[in-house]
């Protein structure tokens, strides 16, 4: 299918790895010109070469906290107008309820809810004054339904779903979307470090706690980062312009919910 957006400029976050390395695949497979971005200077621009190596797009690596003001704002100046922005960032570590602080729910706030709404109040109104954006907001499954282990995510990107909510109805009017994807558990290195947790906590191996939690997921196994990304490329498409403030599940139906 062509998803109509080849020229198009696009802003992936937390990009050089992961689910965010997935997005910027599709999107570049697509025919759009990225702006890359990580911490990692030099995972960040090994990812950025490939993909200017296999389809040929202009691509532009921003090494940059956008937790962090000052990181945003480099990366913004350097990006400029863009037609699409991939909001994401990994998650807080997981813990108990009782191992929390406040600074710990302000650094979750900070990455996974402040951050992407300052990306959006930046990049919308030249969106919106064009006719046309797409915003894609990598959130989770724990939206639908809360992990306990992951109370800092949980607090944070319920707080993102609820501004989207609002905002993306509000802009729809001007030809830009907001949706976000919720993955499940996907083969990126967050689930090894969430199953490391998982076999020490219960003395067994990284592979048994691997297919323990695949025995929990209805597909039978992990999600993969390049299907993540196709799923994120036909939100960010031409086809897509109807679609407005949904909460997307990419979980192989481990949450069990009628809606």
């Amino acid at each position: 299918m062509d998803l109509g957006i080849e020229g198009k400029k696009a802003l992936i976050c937390a990009s050089s790895r992961g689910l965010g390395l997935g997005c910027a695949q599709a999107l570049a497979e697509a025919g759009c010109d990225l702006v890359m971005n990580a911490r990692g200077p030099e995972t960040l621009e090994a990812a950025a070469e490939d993909i200017r190596r296999r389809h040929g797009v202009g691509v532009t690596a921003i090494a940059a906290d956008v937790a962090q003001e000052a990181g945003r704002a480099a990366l913004l100046e350097a990006a400029g107008d863009v037609d699409i922005l991939v909001n994401n960032a990994g998650g807080p570590p997981p813990g108990l309820w009782s191992d929390w602080e406040r600074e710990d729910f302000i650094a979750a706030l900070d990455a996974n809810m402040l951050a992407p709404i300052a990306m959006m109040k930046a990049l919308l109104p030249g969106m919106m004054a064009r006719g046309w954006g797409r915003v894609v907001n990598i959130t989770s499954q724990s939206v639908k339904a809360p992990i306990a282990v992951l109370g800092l995510s949980n607090s944070a990107r319920a707080g993102l779903t609820g501004y989207v909510a609002g905002t993306s109805r509000q802009v729809a009017g001007s030809g830009v979307t907001i949706n976000n994807l919720l993955p499940g558990i996907h083969a990126t290195d967050r689930a090894v470090a969430l199953d490391t947790g998982v076999s020490e906590a219960q003395g067994i191996t990284l592979e048994e706690a691997r297919a323990q939690r695949s025995a929990t997921i209805p597909a039978g196994r992990y999600g993969t980062p390049e299907e993540f990304g196709a799923a994120c490329a036909f939100l960010c498409s031409q086809h897509a312009g109807f679609i407005v403030g949904q909460n997307i599940l990419l979980d192989g139906g481990a949450v069990n919910a009628t809606l």
